[in-house]
């Protein structure tokens, strides 16, 4: 047996980093899942990013396939804890966005930069009343039926135009511009029964 087989059979220390993670790696992962549910309901493409920026950071020397593998060690991991379910979360998400004035249009927008897909958003969006949701908008803004100043083209257009920006359409913007202080009171007390 030559030196060059010896060599060949006991690659030198130095050698690149592996594919799989170290014990250590693992158990970080496991930890920084746990810190990070704790604190806030998260999707798993957010649990995987946030996985993989803070042990890009810790580990100097982590190759790439050990950072993938640590992401999904981590995500993994918080599916078996239950902590982790994209279709809970979404519609959590559409729930409180729909109370505090969003269309289906932004909740929609919101949902897929989070790592939703769009069927788990379209369930989550099938109940939501976007007639609801833009009272509640001109409400927080005080247009339409809210509207405590005189009304001139300048406002109109401006408050028409908050609508469209913030996704509810023509009809639904101008619904509520044309509402009643009273049908405005209605729609969102008939949301409160149900």
């Amino acid at each position: 047996m030559t030196s060059n087989d010896l060599q060949a059979d006991n690659p030198p220390f130095d050698a690149s980093p592996s594919d799989t993670p170290t014990a250590r790696m693992l158990s970080w992962a496991r930890n920084s899942a746990v810190y990070r549910l704790e604190r806030q309901m998260m999707t798993e493409k957010q649990l995987f990013d946030a996985i993989t920026r803070k042990a890009r950071q810790k580990f100097e020397d982590i190759s790439q396939e050990q950072l993938k593998a640590v992401a999904e060690f981590a995500v993994k991991f918080a599916y078996d804890l239950n902590a982790l379910n994209d279709a809970d979360y979404a519609q959590i998400s559409t729930q409180s966005a729909v109370r505090s004035g969003k269309s289906k249009r932004a909740i929609a927008q919101k949902l897929s930069a989070k790592g939703i897909d769009r069927e788990t958003a379209a369930v989550a969006l099938e109940e939501t009343d976007d007639l609801f949701a833009a009272v509640v908008f001109a409400r927080k803004r005080g247009f339409g039926p809210f509207r405590r100043g005189e009304l001139d083209d300048k406002r109109k257009a401006k408050e028409l135009s908050a609508f469209a920006r913030n996704g509810f359409g023509f009809d639904i913007g101008r619904k509520v511009f044309d509402m009643s202080l009273g049908q405005a009171e209605s729609v969102l007390r008939k949301d409160a029964v149900t």
